[in-house]
């Protein structure tokens, strides 16, 4: 497959995660996402960076079909995950959400309890014959997401009560849980002070033996430190993707060297 991002490169099609061909997003009559083409690396943290309101969130989005959820939200072209077209009426929305998983911007446990929480989509895509099997998957997916050790003697306490950084690792816990393919993080430590984000951060590195991560960030800082790929956008518009040291030490678009540097943003 042909690399926009860098012309001359062909990458191996057992790379590629999520290819993205000419993508647009309208809300209502205004054009939100221009012409987006992207393709995202398997097992590698993607991160998008840009200005407030450039369509980083809104792109994100189109990735698990969040934005049907909106009424007056139009997405045009092509996103295949692993060749197949997500946008086909036959993909069921519910059946992708659980291959690839989303983490918000704000920490949004259910009100139910730690291990509920975790237990609530295996219960609702039948992943688990029994309690005993429910109850591995609960244990593996609280491990993976770094918070096991500070809750496995209070299961049964509500979600709710955990801490800030607690409870985002809870809800990162809580989309692992179906074992999806890819994980959405919606500028995941915006909520968070500097030792949560710090764990939240490790974590991320950890998740990519496992998972394709796509990250947006409104932390250039954050980027450079958890991402291998980096994609800037700007007015709705994919200015430039490339290896994160290359967007950061030598970008090739004056858009993206503004931004890096302060000049807009």
């Amino acid at each position: 497959m042909y690399d926009a991002s860098n012309p001359g490169v062909t990458l191996e099609q057992t790379d590629i995660k999520i290819a993205a061909n000419k993508v647009q997003v309208y809300y209502g009559e205004t054009h939100a996402i221009k012409d987006v083409n992207i393709d995202i690396q398997e097992k590698t943290v993607t991160a998008f960076i840009g200005p407030s309101g450039c369509g980083k969130s809104t792109f994100l989005r189109c990735l698990n079909r969040m934005n049907d959820t909106i009424d007056i939200c139009r997405v045009e072209g092509d996103i295949h995950l692993d060749g197949e077209d997500i946008y086909d009426k036959r993909v069921d929305p519910v059946q992708l959400r659980a291959k690839v998983g989303m983490v918000f911007q704000k920490p949004n446990p259910f009100p139910k309890s730690i291990y509920d929480n975790v237990a609530y989509g295996p219960r609702i895509h039948g992943l688990a014959r029994n309690k005993g099997e429910l109850d591995e998957i609960v244990e593996k997916a609280l491990r993976r997401g770094a918070i096991w050790d500070e809750v496995k003697d209070r299961l049964d306490a509500p979600g709710t009560g955990l801490s800030g950084g607690q409870q985002q690792r809870l809800c990162i816990a809580r989309a692992i849980a179906t074992e999806p393919e890819v994980l959405l993080m919606d500028e995941p430590c915006s909520a968070l002070d500097p030792i949560a984000t710090a764990q939240v951060e490790e974590l991320i590195d950890d998740l990519r033996a496992r998972y394709s991560v796509v990250i947006v960030t409104h932390s250039m800082q954050q980027a450079a430190r958890v991402s291998q790929k980096t994609a800037f956008f700007h007015l709705g518009n994919l200015v430039e993707y490339d290896d994160t040291a290359n967007i950061f030490t030598n970008p090739r678009d004056e858009r993206t060297e503004s931004y890096i540097t302060g000049r807009i943003g």
